[in-house]
């Protein structure tokens, strides 16, 4: 497939950079209200901010018209892996610690390597799938094998949660380029938030009152189920930010990839790592453990690996492009 699109590598790594501080604050922000609130009621808060603010782009990238599509349900089909992608995440933020769970989301781009292959029809050598297994190896460490169940502060269902938002980022990742090629950034962005919203609203239809929380619940499946309430006073702030941060993040990762090829793009990403173990201290006092230490090693080496692999065979791997909240 040959890339139409602009490649304006110094705009779309700016784009990134803004982009991956916003999903770390984002990601900071919705580990504090978890606590409160239920994970369908913040999503719906912020999509309905963001859709509102993403509107307003498309307004100023050449009107309204641009909405419509030749592809409704490659939007459709994006949208629903992107949204799975975050609530699966975030349902692992109520229960794991901040970088812990953002380490173990990193392992997408080595799905990515992989999922090219029967998907995009690319071949990968030996040297990048060698660099595959030992991302792979970083997450097995991560999911502690070794220790009983009772030894875990979650449950092995819970450290799976980022795998399977992962995985479900990198099939988002290789599809949506093609969409990426004709459509803006700020329309890719209306049309996520407008999943968002669908499904939150599903979910306050059938459990909005919080009859299905019984007392023996885990703590991510009291944040997703739990009754919405009325947001405190000092948390509507929180709220606030978390719509106007959505619109940022749909519209900054959507234009990093349209304007940049992912090889050059994606490893800007890793910077969420670092961030993320920035605020897990500084908000929550969390330092990781040993095991996270060594995962985040190796699944940090294995990613780099992979791209700079790509850049020096000048050819991108990945054709999707990166919006992962």
């Amino acid at each position: 497939m040959t890339d139409a699109s602009p490649n304006r590598a110094g705009l779309a790594i700016l784009s990134i950079l803004i982009g991956v501080t916003a999903i770390s604050l984002n990601d900071m922000l919705i580990k504090q209200l978890s606590g409160g609130y239920a994970l369908h009621q913040i999503v719906f808060a912020r999509s309905a901010i963001g859709i509102f603010l993403s509107l307003g782009l498309v307004h100023l990238e050449g009107g309204f018209h641009l909405l419509k599509t030749r592809q409704p349900g490659l939007h459709v089909l994006r949208g629903v892996l992107i949204v799975i992608s975050n609530m699966t995440f975030f349902l692992a933020l109520a229960a794991l610690p901040l970088a812990e769970a953002t380490a173990l989301f990193f392992v997408a781009p080595l799905f990515i390597t992989l999922l090219s292959v029967p998907l995009l029809g690319e071949k990968v050598g030996p040297l990048r799938l060698g660099a595959v297994a030992v991302g792979f190896v970083g997450v097995i460490i991560m999911q502690r094998p070794w220790a009983s169940s009772e030894a875990l502060a979650v449950s092995r269902l819970v450290l799976m949660l980022p795998i399977v938002a992962a995985v479900t980022y990198a099939l988002n990742q290789i599809m949506t380029r093609r969409l990426g090629v004709t459509a803006k950034a700020s329309v890719l962005s209306v049309y996520i938030q407008a999943t968002f919203l669908v499904v939150s609203v599903g979910f306050f239809a059938v459990a909005g009152d919080g009859r299905f929380v019984g007392e023996e619940a885990s703590t991510s499946l009291t944040f997703l189920l739990r009754a919405w309430v009325w947001p405190a006073p000092g948390d509507l702030w929180v709220f606030v930010a978390l719509g106007v941060n959505s619109a940022v993040i749909g519209y900054c990762l959507s234009q990093a990839y349209r304007l940049g090829d992912a090889a050059t793009v994606a490893p800007f990403e890793y910077v969420l790592l670092p961030l993320a173990v920035f605020w897990g201290l500084v908000i929550f006092g969390e330092l990781p453990a040993w095991e996270v230490w060594v995962g985040i090693a190796l699944i940090l080496a294995a990613g780099l690996f992979v791209f700079l692999r790509e850049r020096q065979k000048a050819r991108a791997i990945t054709r999707g492009y990166g919006v992962r909240r």
